[in-house]
């Protein structure tokens, strides 16, 4: 009998034991369960929560007035600028790390659910593009092709900006060529050959060789060098602006074809439709005090003057390109803020802010509906920074005051509130007391309907 009570008594002890870390391993189990669901919100489901409310701009076509015919093909393109991705000499890892997935993933979820069929980003592709070596160039140029990859019916061209090559004082052909490597050379970029037709466009059927572009619905993109543009005669900026030129009186031929056939020759034709200018630097402005909108410049910058061939090109180089190329829509980027310009005879011009933390908190980039002869533009939101660092400190101080409580050096937040739910139930309101006031002869209770003498 005696042995069955001991026996027992060490089971009993044995199960005591066994409560804690029975205690313990379920208040593990449920902090890893509080962490894993705090990474998975910040590091990827945010990204689908906020890129899902964006859609593509509906544009007019003649069909949508009621014109006859078959509806317009329109291309849907992406506009990015300023990545920044940081090297070897600036480029803290944890910096890498942090921003690098941030715009992987938002260049991701993108790709995923808005489907676009062409990615420009708007120079300034990398940090240290200007003075990298050719084993720190590869490197870079390796991680944006983990960070941007797409599948291969997506087209992704970039311009060069000043961080690419860099200034006009830094720039040289060799730097030049082995950005041009990596992005295709092409200034008139085109889906098939030196036009850009949008996927779906029936050719006639008698169309041979060039001719067929003149009939085919196309667009043009003309992708600028403008860091090149800055006008004092060297052998880059001569080179840009002879290739410019060129490309002007190609799209001059095309648009006055049936009025002077003969000046054009046997010169390819191009799209009569305006073209869409794409470049890093911004056409002059004074500065971006007009700017408006929550990704413009913050107040205490708008009003700081732009310097010319530094903030934004030179007046001259600036009506050069809208004399030449008259493009429609000018896109830029370089500023890493929002702003919207008309020049000259009404073309709008949009400066496309940062696509990475590193530059801006709450980063984006332009949606495009595009036609031959319209457009329609949209600005899609990343997720803000400080959403995600206050998302994670917030979980951090809940996950610390849990750890306490459990410890018992602080009370949980369940049992404080249950306690003081049974304090709050227990202690006597005495605002609801009767009310009682006495007299040197009588006494009266407002609860009494009576009134009670009381004599000497």
């Amino acid at each position: 009998m005696a042995a069955e009570d001991t026996a027992s008594t060490r089971l009993g002890a044995g199960r005591q034991h066994l409560r804690p870390l029975k205690r313990r391993g379920l208040v593990l189990l449920r902090l890893t369960a509080i962490v894993l669901a705090v990474l998975l919100f910040c590091e990827f489901l945010i990204y689908y929560l906020v890129i899902f409310r964006c859609s593509w701009p509906a544009v007019k076509t003649p069909a949508d007035a009621g014109g006859l015919g078959t509806p317009e093909p329109v291309l849907r393109a992406m506009f990015l600028a300023d990545t920044h991705l940081l090297g070897a000499v600036r480029g803290h890892w944890l910096d890498k790390l942090r921003r690098e997935w941030q715009m992987e993933r938002a260049f991701q979820t993108a790709l995923w659910l808005l489907q676009p069929e062409v990615v420009f980003i708007l120079g300034d592709v990398f940090d240290e593009g200007k003075w990298s070596s050719s084993q720190a160039w590869a490197d870079d140029v390796g991680r944006f092709w983990k960070i941007f990859r797409h599948p291969p019916h997506v087209q992704l061209r970039a311009v060069a900006g000043n961080h690419d090559i860099g200034f006009h004082y830094q720039m040289n052909t060799y730097k030049i060529k082995r950005f041009e490597k990596v992005f295709n050379p092409e200034r008139l970029f085109s889906w098939k050959g030196i036009n850009f037709c949008v996927p779906g466009t029936q050719l006639p059927a008698d169309s041979t060789g060039g001719p067929w572009l003149i009939s085919c619905p196309c667009l043009s993109f003309v992708m600028v060098n403008s860091v090149a543009l800055e006008g004092d005669g060297c052998d880059i900026c001569s080179g840009a602006e002879a290739e410019l030129l060129e490309i002007s009186h190609r799209l001059n031929c095309s648009r006055e074809q049936e009025h002077r056939p003969q000046e054009c020759g046997d010169r390819q034709r191009l799209p009569a439709s305006a073209p869409i200018l794409l470049q890093h630097f911004p056409l002059y402005r004074r500065n971006d005090a007009n700017c408006s909108g929550e990704d413009a410049a913050p107040p205490d910058e708008k009003y700081t003057p732009f310097k010319e061939r530094y903030d934004a090109l030179s007046q001259e180089a600036s009506r050069k390109l809208l004399w030449w190329l008259r493009p429609r829509l000018v896109l830029s980027g370089h500023t890493h803020s929002a702003c919207e310009v008309l020049h000259g005879a009404g073309v709008l011009e949009v400066s496309v802010p940062s696509f990475s933390w590193r530059n801006r908190n709450n980063p984006s980039f332009i949606m495009g509906s595009v036609t031959p002869t319209e457009y329609a533009l949209a600005k899609c939101y990343l997720p803000c920074e400080d959403t995600v660092l206050t998302t994670y400190c917030t979980a951090a101080g809940g996950l610390v005051l849990l750890t306490l409580g459990h410890a018992g050096l602080v009370a949980s937040p369940f049992h404080f509130g249950w306690n003081m739910l049974r304090k709050f139930k227990t202690t006597p309101d005495t605002s609801l007391e009767p009310l009682s006031f006495s007299h040197s002869s009588f006494t009266m209770r407002p609860w009494s309907s009576k009134w009670f003498k009381n004599f000497d």
